[in-house]
């Protein structure tokens, strides 16, 4: 009997979309890039259904926009990233207070060993990965998926932005002091230190972006990246 091969599209449209996504995650296709479906049929050498449904997975995702028949690269929306850095230093503070109270002592430990295994962080890849590794982590050990899910949807929208702040091997090794610090501080069973640790991670963090994107605006407008939203954020972040 012929097994049925419905599964072919459906590694196709995956295999697809992890592309299409790590392009635009790595800034290899730029934000406010307008991208077409015949264009990624060429360039994955995919066909028109996995390519659609890519494409729809990824504007649910906030990283594309649909407008008629085209789709463009969200553009760098620097309110966007002001409201997500308000949403995690409120959430990510109570995920820390929820990880004091709850984590037992096995998955304390599996943390800690999974930010160990990832203190080299050799390129932005690696500090991407040791990044949202800790902070879902983090969030998991309150046992509340709700909390889980909303802080990976904060990274995913953010991931492209977070390239650019693990841009020095400095900035990477700094990233990993404070992850370790705040695990320091939960791990004590001190759940104020935790929490006043995580809100001033993302609080620099953000600041470092905003500064950044300040200084090389005009240059990363000149490389093709879209940057929207009011131009005081930069003034507050600088």
């Amino acid at each position: 009997m012929t097994e049925p091969t419905d599964a072919t599209p459906v590694s196709q449209t995956a295999q697809l979309y992890d592309n299409l996504r790590a392009a635009i995650l790595t800034l290899d296709i730029a934000p406010g890039e307008r991208i077409s479906e015949r264009g990624l049929e060429a360039r994955f050498h995919a066909s028109r259904t996995p390519v659609r449904a890519a494409l729809s997975r990824l504007e649910r995702e906030g990283l594309i926009l649909h407008e008629g028949r085209s789709w463009t690269v969200t553009p760098i929306d620097l309110d966007e990233i002001a409201s997500l850095a308000e949403l995690r230093g409120v959430l990510e503070p109570a995920a820390a207070r929820l990880a004091v109270a709850r984590a037992q002592p096995d998955a304390l430990a599996e943390v800690r060993a999974h930010l160990d295994a990832l203190q080299p962080t050799p390129d932005q890849q690696a500090g991407i990965t040791m990044g949202s590794t800790f902070h879902l982590d983090l969030a998991a050990l309150g046992g509340n998926r709700f909390v889980t899910d909303a802080v990976a949807d904060a990274l995913t929208r953010l991931e492209r932005t977070r390239w650019i702040e693990v841009r020095t091997p400095e900035a990477r090794d700094a990233a990993w002091q404070e992850h370790s610090d705040i695990l320091d501080a939960v791990q004590q069973g001190d759940a104020d230190r935790a929490a006043e640790l995580v809100a001033a991670h993302v609080a620099g963090t953000n600041d470092r972006l905003l500064s950044f994107i300040a200084q090389e605006r005009r240059r990363l407008r000149g490389a093709g990246m879209a940057i929207v939203g009011a131009p005081e954020r930069l003034a507050a972040g600088a």
